[in-house]
């Protein structure tokens, strides 16, 4: 997740929240810190995609993201939200960007290590860069793993008969002019791989069936009555979400960032098994 262009007062939630008060306030933090943030769940969702065809109906994917390796991710957390992807053997592997930290170079190679055992997925096995990705390192890293990095640009693949478009968007590629060259490819699907879940509406702007995004980590902190305040301007905080006849799915990710902490908000990968759905 980026932060960026946050006011100083949203960025101090979660700074301010390992700051605030004792008793149960103080025991809901350090539950957050020292466990719910190592907790990597799977999720397995059907998400209906507008317009699939037929003949991808059931296609699983495999969508993990944020994963930030750095001093205050634990190895063991990364390497666990692999194998549980690993384990359930999906058709395309797609790792949804911010892969270090402040663009800290030197944990590039770790992460894309740590990441290996998720190319050679049939369908084949993307990556997209975040904002905390630098644009040289990172990249280079994950592509001598066997990754097929993806910064606008575009490349079909022929799954289960039928040409599918997957388009990989750099994080601070925004303008709809910008992505439709992007997107010009001349495929009936296509998937839109972009860090950020508020590509949306361009994607729907330009006919692409499904998004796939990560960059809000499901707001980190999730407070009752209050809900993810630190990812209140994103279309879609955290799971599916739809704009027009485009689907977004959003993954909480599996890092931290700006304060070592989650709240109702435990750290995800995701299997999507895409469901084919006619446009109402």
């Amino acid at each position: 997740m980026s932060f960026d262009g946050w006011s100083p007062t949203r960025r101090a939630v979660l700074r301010g929240l390992l700051a605030t008060g004792t008793g149960a306030v103080a025991g809901r933090l350090a539950y957050g810190v020292a466990y719910e943030r190592h907790q990597v769940q799977l999720r397995r969702a059907d998400l209906p995609v507008i317009g699939l065809p037929r003949a991808l109906d059931g296609l699983r994917v495999g969508l993990i993201t944020d994963t930030h390796a750095s001093a205050t991710v634990a190895d063991a957390d990364i390497r666990a939200a692999v194998a549980l992807l690993v384990n359930e053997r999906p058709d395309l592997a797609v790792l949804g960007g911010d892969f270090v930290t402040d663009q800290d170079t030197t944990w590039a190679v770790p992460s894309a290590e740590m990441l290996a055992p998720l190319v050679g997925a049939p369908s084949g096995s993307f990556a997209v860069l975040g904002n905390h990705d630098d644009d040289r390192v990172v990249p280079a890293a994950l592509a001598a793993r066997g990754f097929e990095v993806l910064r606008d640009q575009r490349t079909t693949r022929t799954i289960r008969g039928e040409s599918v478009m997957i388009a990989g968007l750099r994080y601070w590629t925004r303008r709809t002019a910008e992505i439709a060259r992007v997107l010009d490819g001349g495929s009936t699907t296509t998937f839109v791989l972009a860090h950020d879940p508020r590509r949306l509406r361009e994607a729907a702007q330009l006919d692409a069936q499904l998004v796939l995004s990560g960059h809000t980590h499901g707001g980190q902190v999730v407070l009752p009555g209050l809900g993810a305040v630190a990812a209140r301007r994103f279309p879609v905080i955290a799971g599916p979400g739809t704009d027009g006849n485009c689907t977004v799915y959003v993954s909480r990710g599996v890092g931290t960032v700006v304060a070592p902490i989650r709240i109702n908000c435990a750290p995800e990968v995701s299997l999507l098994t895409l469901r084919s759905q006619s446009a109402l």
